[in-house]
């Protein structure tokens, strides 16, 4: 059978990619973003660098092999799960005053009597204003004298819902991940995952989209064999 025609109608589109460079924030125990230069135009006749990084840093796709051995990984993805419909969830209000916020199912419930019901195959974004801390990476990933990061996120119960009450395509963050810090398990992350759902982390201009009608395009390294992957994500926004 056919695949039916779709069409995306926009107005702009907005970047929601951290430039990859030196002294990014990483997740605790993670490396460090490292350049080297191996060729010169001085020396080769033309330039190039090589350079390091985690699968899990910048903004980033998680995938379900980052949490069990026989998970899928981002070579996996299928193109035609890399172009969702977006939503946006503005927490920065409760972010600001709390910064270990999580996102739960009936704040989810309260978004919807505003915007209307979350629709099936919808990649869910948490709005948190937690991009403004990029340039500085200790108050982005906010560890505590208790050793535990505190940051905002999702709770799992959010999670659960949005991917089977509401059969939501995934969830994406501009923090470095999807767990509020005081999740330890990391059992958001675990619930989307065990679904097979889109994870995005260390989104920047959530700020810049509208609750619906946002469209995004994401880019993902087929890297066999991996937990994830650094990710270009576009919005076509209305």
């Amino acid at each position: 059978m056919a695949q039916p025609e779709l069409t995306i109608a926009y107005r702009r589109v907005v970047d929601l990619t951290h430039p990859i460079r030196p002294g990014i924030p990483v997740w605790p125990g993670d490396p460090a973003v490292q350049f080297e230069t191996v060729a010169t135009i001085e020396d080769d006749g033309y330039f190039l660098r090589q350079f390091r990084m985690g699968e899990h840093s910048g903004t980033h796709v998680s995938t379900p092999s980052a949490m069990a051995d026989d998970g899928a990984g981002p070579d996996s993805i299928s193109a035609q799960a890399l172009v969702v419909p977006a939503i946006v969830i503005d927490a920065r209000e409760a972010a600001a005053s709390d910064p270990d916020y999580a996102l739960g199912a009936e704040d989810v419930i309260e978004w919807e009597n505003r915007n209307g019901t979350v629709a099936e195959g919808t990649c869910v974004l948490l709005l948190t204003g937690w991009n403004q801390y990029w340039d500085a990476p200790e108050r982005f990933i906010n560890l505590g004298a208790d050793g535990s990061m505190h940051t905002p996120g999702f709770t799992p119960e959010a999670v659960s819902f949005l991917l089977d009450d509401r059969s939501a395509a995934g969830i994406g963050i501009d923090t470095h991940g999807v767990d509020a810090g005081r999740d330890a398990g990391l059992e958001a992350s675990r619930a989307a995952l065990r679904k097979g759902a889109l994870v995005l982390e260390c989104l920047n201009n959530l700020d810049q989209l509208p609750a619906t009608g946002a469209t995004l395009a994401i880019g993902r390294l087929p890297l066999v064999g991996g937990s994830g992957s650094p990710a270009a994500v576009l919005a076509l926004a209305p």
